[in-house]
């Protein structure tokens, strides 16, 4: 530069100017306005007056061009040209415009733009700006005194170069307020830390401005270079230079973290490929790389080190501040300077260097292992979020490290002076160190003092289109109650732009306007007037005042006359005039108002009623639109206004109609009652040109996006239609797309190509670079390989096409070829032409659809128009069901996937393998049927079909193989719970959990966000507890309750196995949930699993003596099966030390008298039934026990059912419900030997190789019931009884209050599905907690889910009363179908779920109880049970009505199932969705209301009717039902 390189420089803005003008070829000079300098335009402006040269510009005279930009005229728009010419652009900021660009710095994320950020406010900064762009793709660089300033400044433009990715450089300036000036850097340093090739690799290559993507597609490639060494400066080795030193390396610090980051040995990143040349994307681990080689080198020239995380002070303290703000080296001085009685003595701060992106590893080593404690700090005063996001951060990695942090604190960190610093840490760290922290603690000031003006909140000019054309209709009597130029009387432009600040003002406004009139009122009949003639004309308006039109032709008048009078009256009545007139009220908004209605401004104009109109100006462009939400404006305020009913709506664009706006405006006006205008006006910056808007405007009304469209609903008492569609090109097509349910997929079969850009998202960038490396790296395996190469792609639903995939690869290998196996989402399909072989196999999902893991290939490909694949050879092996579908006009969809990719494949000129091969699960094989024709085609082809001595190949390992290896349910279950490394326990041992009582699970809500952003499953466990008749203490409980709260996802299900259970226990929380359950006096062994599960008993509140013998049965029956393995107590029931406290002792072998070393083949279910009530669906079960009272009235003894069952697969008709057959009568001292002998003979002779026939429900079918009898007869060495008389008279639980015959009183509480938990509306949780911390005596879960409060004596009866009236829990006035319905829990943990069940049964019922009322049924009890997917947990079979889960939103409906649980039901519609149910049931309710006998059930009557045939038992599950399948002709 001109001045000599050795300068002064007093101020980092100053320190940064110059970097980023030697080290640019445009800067962006972003200022307050035009004619104002920023603090860093200055200098800029300086050295560019001087022609002083840029390292790095190509222009003529090497002089960078600064280009000033105001801050309010989206000045990152600025950046793309210059960046795609092949231009280094660096931006100088002020944090202001962060957020109002976010959209531009996505798309620059992938682009070498370098910006230095100034945090603002001045007075104190606010952080926030940077945390909430802190996921936008960018690296962020954090610099904390004068001399890092300049580093980090220099950093961030140098791993800009090296990245290929934008970099922000953020700090605060007021931070280095007091540090000394210090010296420019050397011009050879920066040119040796930059790079000079690297910067004219990238100026060589212009940038392509073509693509769909908001990043133009472009992404930053990682390369393999080697990183230079640094040169000699001036015959000096650079790094025995003496320099000052950072103020981060102060004197005072004891001890700094250079050795913590490894920056002497950074990782490696292998880029070979053996694909193509190009090489990966950039990753974290590549900016790490890249970033410790610059600072590496920036040492060695001049000795200053940084590392990604700064650790100041000494190396054994046990507290630790992490600063995020301004106060850092506020802070490191007090603590140096600490006397040693001070709380916040010989503790540690650290900093974030480098902040994104976060490397958790880095900042684990970062932490020496003595801290236990951690307080976070941030300086975010606009947070979104309960926790700040650096805590979040934190935790995150800390918590799933191993270390010694054992007390993570967040805390707000507001002003800090240096007179208030040793105050706040005392706060600090005296919270911190105490024994409950408080989270979230405020640290400092909230506000500080003012430094100078600051950027402030401008309407864009843009968006004055419409304000514009609202004065042009209006004049005068417009009025916009948030406009941003109003005085609000101190209130922040922020907030008095808001809706509600806005809504406010209007109802304001209308209250003064009737003062107003009182006021006239007043006037007209005083006689404070000049003159008469006022008075006549008030008289006249006050007259008409509700009479808008007359009214407004009084207002002239009367403003005139007062005028004329000119008394002191007239004009104080003048000063309002504008309430003379008929006043157009509006508040005027963005798109932003779009998110969170329930919550905002537009709702309470809606719910209100008032008359006011929102004008909301949606700027989003067609072409920037986010994928996810590509064919829909947000949330949809126009349909959501329309539902309410009472708001006129309309939707406009001034740049497609301009009448259209006009009109709609002024029916707007009109309407008597709120009122929206949505109106778009598309733009990117406030200098776009006319042009560009009209380019986006028209996009998005003629595709669609952007309907242009009138409802008025005053227009129906006119007998005119409502709605107005006024987009003339698209009134067909919306028409037809309004009558659709799937609104993306409709738009994207319609237009391929722009279907696959929206199914692109920002985890693709991820992805794709997981199988990039993937891929590389298992080709290097194979390189040592000579056979013939053999790629092997699946994609899997229930992982048949898995196994088959896997299964294939290893012949494959067997045979000698290079045998690569993936899921077809993992593989790079740019790589499909340079396939020799490929092999597909998939399966078939939903309706005729790709499963999940292969949706993105289907898709890439599908649309794509590049593929030339004519030197590939290719198989498809398709896996579906012929009969899923009964419709003839569904048949399309059986094996669908592999169809259309064979198809696809052969136009892109692919050549066969072998023909696609048909797997159908109705061949008596199976799928294996098929696949045996097509594999040997496929060897064949391969030229190795007859290959000697190829190995046996081991058989698959089945569970019974697992129980077997088990030792007796052990496993490798203490090695699963132990390793941290994954949320989830192996496959194996997740089958051994289930005899401990817990289900492996994830979270499937988030299973596909979690795959995108490249993170495992969200998995947990659920936890069943063995609760034998279901009774429960009050203290066992709260027990519960605490359970759910602490360690699960503060939610219990009542399960219709009269049980509890958990959900959302992470594998951390396991241990300790099942001791808890433990002390509580219950366990979970045997809730699941080959055993015999938690035996269930009628809970029969009115006859309680003889419940209680029951019960006691239920009781000794469920210890005497329970399985003697002392695992349980081994795994799960042990101290600290894992030494076990129970009765395990130290056997080292178990024994199992009852079960053996393979337990059962199947679970294993008893149910007693006391008559009348058959609430337990004792026909369901594999023992059904049903009690039978003696003359005495007490117990004698059971009839014992065998060989039912619930769980059956759709489609499958070897599998099929059955009930119970009749064995006998067993008496009481006998029936857990019976029980016992029956279990026996189902564990000799199950079916123990096909896991769908292991129930007893097939051995006896298979076997017949007498042998059956007689073999259980020959193990009990006794003959069964004949079956005593019963009859039941229902399988639903009585709600309310009942007395028993002892005098005690019990209630049952409606708890739909069996969930327990709190809302906002139902504290149903508390409310239950709190009874029980004062009932006295217990609680029965009930086999429907529900709750029995049992056993309160009538004194107790008022406090109980109270308190379930206080909590809404003596509610039970809901329809019978809604009391009378069950559902299983399905979606979002159970993983075998197909659709919906208890998270939709109650929003379906709801719809239905309209047509309960209008045919009179609400009273009348309807069994109706619904489960996700056909393994029957909520017993749909027996249900008179029943919906199983067969695909997403999608279900089979069966009917005719007994109203006592006695007969199956059979199916009636198959695959029907909700539109299909609710037209048949309420077709089916109507004609049961007006046909059925009297005391005839809807179950009954659905067969007397013809409407389905009678279920006679389980074999006939599947004959005579209404959509028979018939053969093809």
């Amino acid at each position: 530069m001109a001045e000599d390189s050795s300068f002064k420089i007093g101020t980092p803005e100053e320190a940064v100017a110059q970097i980023a003008y030697l080290a640019s070829d445009t800067v962006i000079s972003v200022q307050p306005s035009l004619a104002s300098d920023s603090d860093f335009s200055s200098h800029l402006k300086r050295f560019a007056g001087r022609k002083d040269k840029s390292l790095v510009a190509k222009n003529a005279d090497s002089v960078p061009d600064i280009l000033s930009v105001r801050h309010n005229t989206d000045p990152l728009l600025s950046v793309f040209t210059p960046i795609r010419a092949g231009r280094l652009v660096s931006v100088t900021t002020t944090s202001s415009i962060l957020l109002p660009s976010v959209a531009h710095l996505y798309r620059l994320a992938n682009l070498p733009v370098v910006l230095h950020v100034a945090l603002a406010p001045k007075s104190f900064p606010d952080c926030s700006a940077i945390t909430s762009i802190r996921n936008s793709g960018w690296t962020f660089l954090q610099s904390e005194s004068l001399q890092e300033a300049q580093d980090m400044a220099l950093t961030a433009h140098a791993l800009a170069i090296r990245s290929g990715k934008g970099v922000i450089h953020f700090f605060d300036p007021n931070s280095s307020a007091k540090n000394e000036p210090i010296t420019s850097e050397d011009p050879e340093v920066i040119r040796e830390i930059l790079n000079i090739d690297n910067v004219r690799r990238f100026q060589a290559v212009p940038i392509s401005e073509s693509g769909i993507y908001a990043d133009d597609g472009r992404v930053a490639i990682a390369s393999d270079q080697p990183e230079p060494v640094a040169r000699p400066i001036n015959g000096v080795q650079a790094s025995a230079l003496e320099v000052p030193s950072s103020n981060a390396t102060s004197t005072h610090v004891s001890s700094k973290s250079s050795q913590q980051s490894g920056t002497n040995s950074p990782s490696s990143v292998s880029t070979a490929t053996t694909i193509e040349p190009a090489a990966p994307v950039v990753t974290s681990e590549h900016i790490y790389q890249y970033v410790t080689s610059i600072w590496q080198r920036l040492n060695d020239l001049v000795g200053r080190q940084y590392n990604a995380f700064e650790w100041t002070g000494p190396a054994n303290a046990e507290n630790c501040l992490f600063v995020f703000g301004s106060a850092t080296a506020l802070f490191q001085e007090a603590i140096a300077s600490a006397q040693g009685d001070d709380v916040f003595a010989k503790s540690g701060i650290l900093t974030a260097r480098l902040y994104r992106p976060w490397l958790g590893a880095k900042l684990i080593e970062a932490i020496p292992r003595s801290v236990k404690r951690v307080a976070v700090l941030e300086q975010v005063s606009r947070k979104t979020t309960k926790w700040g996001p650096l805590l979040i951060d934190v935790l995150t990695t800390v918590k799933s490290a191993v270390g010694g942090v054992e007390t993570i604190v967040g805390n707000q960190l507001g002003y800090i002076s240096r007179e208030t610093v040793r105050q706040a840490l005392r706060g600090i760290f005296q919270n911190l160190t105490s024994e409950k922290p408080i989270q979230n603690l405020e640290v400092g000031e909230r506000e500080a003092p003012q430094l100078g003006s600051e950027y402030g909140l401008e309407k864009p000019k843009l968006e004055t289109a419409y304000t514009k054309i609202l004065d042009q209709l209006f004049g005068s009597r417009v009025y916009i109650a948030n406009s941003i130029e109003a005085d609000n009387a101190g209130i922040s432009n922020t907030v008095s732009a808001s809706p509600e600040y806005g809504f406010g003002a209007l109802l304001a406004r209308n209250e003064r306007k009737q003062r107003f009139v009182g006021e006239v009122k007043e006037a007209a009949s005083s006689g404070r007037f000049l003159t008469e003639v006022p008075k006549r004309s008030l008289a006249k308006w006050v007259a008409n005042v509700d009479d808008t039109k007359k009214a407004e032709e009084a207002a002239d008048d009367v403003v005139y006359k007062l005028t004329i009078d000119n008394s002191r009256l007239s004009r104080e009545l003048l000063q309002n005039k504008a309430f003379f007139r008929k006043q157009s009220l509006w508040l005027v908004g963005s798109d932003a108002w779009s998110y969170d209605l329930g919550n905002s401004g537009v709702h309470h104009v809606l719910a209100s009623g008032e008359n006011v109109n929102l004008l909301i100006i949606d700027s989003t462009p067609y072409s920037e639109r986010a994928a996810a939400d590509a064919n829909r404006r947000k949330k949809d305020i126009g349909l959501y206004a329309m539902n309410f009913g009472n708001a006129y709506v309309a939707s406009t664009a001034v740049y497609s109609s301009y009448t259209q706006v006009l009109q709609a405006m002024d029916e707007a006006d009109k309407f008597n009652g709120p009122s929206i205008v949505l109106a778009y006006l598309p733009y990117f910056g406030e200098h776009d040109s006319p042009l560009t808007v009209l380019q986006e405007t028209k996009k998005a009304v003629d595709l669609g996006y952007w309907p242009l469209y009138r409802w008025n609903p005053d227009n129906e008492k006119k007998g005119e239609p409502s709605f107005s569609l006024d987009s003339e090109r698209i009134k067909k097509e919306l028409k037809e797309f309004l009558d659709r349910d799937n609104q993306l997929t409709q738009i994207m079969r319609k237009d391929p190509l722009f279907g696959t850009a929206l199914a692109q998202d920002f985890g693709t960038e991820i992805r794709a670079q997981q199988k990039r490396k993937a891929k590389d790296a298992y080709n290097q395996l194979l390189e040592g390989l000579f056979g013939a190469p053999l790629t092997i792609l699946f994609a899997s639903d229930n992982g048949n096409a898995q196994s088959v995939a896997k299964r294939l690869g290893n012949r494959g290998r067997a045979r000698g070829l290079k045998t690569t196996v993936m899921a077809m989402e993992d593989y790079p399909v740019e790589d499909l032409p340079s396939e020799e072989n490929i092999v597909f196999i998939t399966s078939t999902a939903g309706q005729g659809e790709f499963p999940q893991n292969g949706l993105s290939f289907w898709h890439a490909i599908k649309d794509s128009t590049e593929l030339d694949l004519a030197s590939v050879r290719y198989s498809v092996m398709a896996l579906g069901d012929s009969h899923y579908w009964p419709r003839k006009e569904d048949r399309v969809y059986y094996n669908k996937p592999g169809k259309d990719l064979d198809r696809v494949l052969a136009n892109f000129g692919a050549t066969r393998l072998a023909d696609v091969g048909l797997g159908d699960d109705q061949d008596p094989d199976g799928y294996q049927t098929g696949y045996q024709e097509w594999e040997p085609k496929i060897w064949e082809a391969l030229g190795v079909a007859n290959v000697d001595g190829l190995p046996e190949e081991p058989a698959p390992i089945t569970n019974e193989d697992i129980k077997l290896a088990s030792n007796y349910l052990r496993g490798t279950i203490v090695e699963g719970l132990n390793n941290t490394s994954t949320g989830a326990l192996s496959p194996e041992d997740g089958q051994l959990t289930k005899f401990h009582g817990t289900y492996q699970q994830d979270d499937r809500d988030i299973r596909d966000e979690r795959k995108a952003q490249g993170l495992e499953p969200a998995y947990s466990f659920m936890i069943r507890c063995r609760l034998p008749g279901g009774v429960s203490t009050p203290k066992q409980w709260i027990q519960m309750d605490d359970i759910s709260n602490e360690l699960g996802n503060e939610t219990m299900k009542l399960t219709t196995r009269q049980t509890f259970q958990f959900h959302g226990v992470v594998k951390g929380k396991l241990k300790p949930a099942m001791q808890a359950i433990n002390r509580a006096l219950m366990t979970t062994i045997a809730a699941c699993g080959d055993v015999n599960r938690n035996v269930m008993c009628s809970p029969l509140p009115s006859q309680s003596k003889y419940h209680r013998e029951v019960y006691a049965c239920s009781q000794k029956i469920s210890d005497h099966l329970l399985p003697s393995t002392t695992a349980y107590h081994e795994i799960w029931l042990t101290d600290d030390n894992d030494k076990k406290v129970q009765v395990a002792g130290d056997a080292v072998q178990d024994f199992e008298p009852l079960y053996g070393p393979t337990y059962l083949p199947r679970k294993f279910k008893i149910s007693i039934a006391i008559p009348p009530y058959n609430d337990v669906d004792v026909y369901a079960h594999d023992i059904g026990l049903i009690a039978i009272k003696g003359e005495d009235g007490h117990l004698v003894g059971f009839n014992l059912l065998a060989g039912g069952g619930m769980g059956a697969t759709h489609n499958n008709k070897k599998t099929y419900p059955q009930t119970g057959r009749m064995l006998g009568f067993a008496k009481t001292s006998e029936v857990h030997i019976a029980c016992e002998k029956v279990m026996l003979v189902q564990r000799d002779h199950g079916d123990r190789k096909n896991r769908k026939h292991a129930r007893l429900k097939y051995t006896i079918d298979d076997m017949g019931v007498d042998v059956f009898r007689s073999k259980v007869e020959e193990l009990w060495g006794q003959k069964f009884e004949g079956p005593r008389a019963f009859h039941f008279d229902s399988n639903v639980d009585t709600f309310g209050w009942t007395k028993d015959e002892t005098g005690m009183n019990h209630f049952c509480f409606f708890i739909e599905n069996g969930r327990i938990e709190d809302t906002a509306d139902f504290q149903m949780k508390t409310g239950l907690r709190e009874i029980a911390k004062v009932h006295k005596g217990e609680f029965r879960l009930t086999p429907n889910q529900h709750l029995i409060l049992s056993n309160v004596a009538d004194a107790d009866l008022p406090a109980l009363k109270a308190l379930m009236a206080q909590y809404k829990l003596d509610n039970i006035q809901f329809s019978s179908l809604r009391l009378s319905s069950s559902a299983c829990v399905a979606f979002p943990t159970c993983g075998l779920a197909m659709a919906e069940s208890e998270r939709y049964l109650p929003v379906l019922i709801s719809k239905l109880e309209s047509t309960l009322e209008e045919v009179g049924l609400r009273q009348d009890s309807i069994v109706m049970r619904m489960t996700g997917c056909p393994n029957g947990c909520a017993r749909p079979w027996l249900a008179e009505v029943a919906f199983v889960g067969k695909a997403f939103n999608t279900y089979n409906m069966y009917l005719g199932g007994g109203y006592h649980g006695q007969r199956l039901n059979k199916l009636y519609r198959a695959s029907i969705q909700e539109p299909e149910i609710l037209e048949i049931m309420k077709g089916l309710l109507s004609r049961y209301a007006k046909e059925r006998e009297e005391g005839e059930r809807f179950g009954d009557w659905t067969i007397r009717a013809g409407i389905i045939k009678a279920t006679t038992e389980g074999r006939d599950f599947h004959d005579g039902v209404a959509e028979e399948d018939e053969d093809e002709e």
